[in-house]
């Protein structure tokens, strides 16, 4: 398989995610300059000016054994792998869907099932100024003081998701670990993730968010709304 092709370049849509379907081969991509609608988890919107990000979706069609909700995970892998090798710098993940650079936002991922398939969406902050971006995130431009070009970004996040999700269809969660436990942004931090509050411990091996609760009592959260104090 080969991530990538075909692939589908629009100038605006309403989101990249509609734009894929489980009729079309794994490994479709749908890249956009422009989202009028684009979208994050919990019906969040993805706003972000014509040209200033990378926003595109790429078709996957995973094994059945494989839980779903693990692909942002994966997906977070490789963007902070690709981010990684491009800036050299140290890039962290925040559970369950955010990618961190100086511990502000720089990317966001979106899994929805789509059919027998999953539709990846992938939003990377390139060349917002501090003043189009919300509190708590930055860009690559912000953040390296440099001009990043499109294309050689989704060239680089595609290579190591090929590489990532080849691994994890393989052998799960565990064969791509060694991306996710020391980049783990809220370990140690105090949160609160739909009314469990306490100390994020970890991000287990089935990529679930561990929290020490008090009096020795860990709680794994499979999914929710992160609240962490920075």
């Amino acid at each position: 398989m080969r991530l990538g092709e075909p692939r589908i370049e629009v100038e605006s849509c309403d989101s990249t995610q509609a734009l894929l379907d489980a009729s079309m081969p794994e490994g479709a991509v749908a890249v956009a300059d422009f989202q009028s609608a684009g979208r994050g988890r919990l019906g969040r919107t993805w706003q972000a000016p014509a040209g200033s990000s990378l926003l595109c979706s790429v078709l996957l069609k995973p094994p059945p054994e494989r839980p779903l909700p693990q692909l942002s995970l994966v997906a977070g892998i490789a963007v902070a792998d690709a981010l990684e090798q491009l800036t050299g710098l140290a890039v962290q993940i925040k559970w369950p869907n955010d990618v961190m650079l100086r511990r502000l936002k720089v990317a966001g991922i979106l899994a929805e099932a789509r059919g027998d398939g999953v539709v990846l969406g992938i939003g990377v902050n390139l060349s917002q100024t501090t003043e189009q971006l919300p509190e708590r995130a930055g860009s690559l431009y912000t953040l390296t003081g440099r001009v990043w070009n499109r294309n050689t970004v989704l060239d680089e996040v595609l290579a190591a998701l090929e590489q990532r999700y080849e691994a994890w269809v393989t052998g799960g969660l565990d064969a791509v670990y060694d991306g996710l436990a020391p980049r783990d942004f809220l370990r140690g931090r105090r949160v609160s993730v739909d009314g469990t509050v306490g100390t994020a411990a970890k991000i287990d091996r089935d990529g679930r968010l561990e929290i020490e609760v008090g009096h020795g009592e860990v709680r794994a959260v499979e999914s929710g709304e992160v609240v962490y104090e920075r």
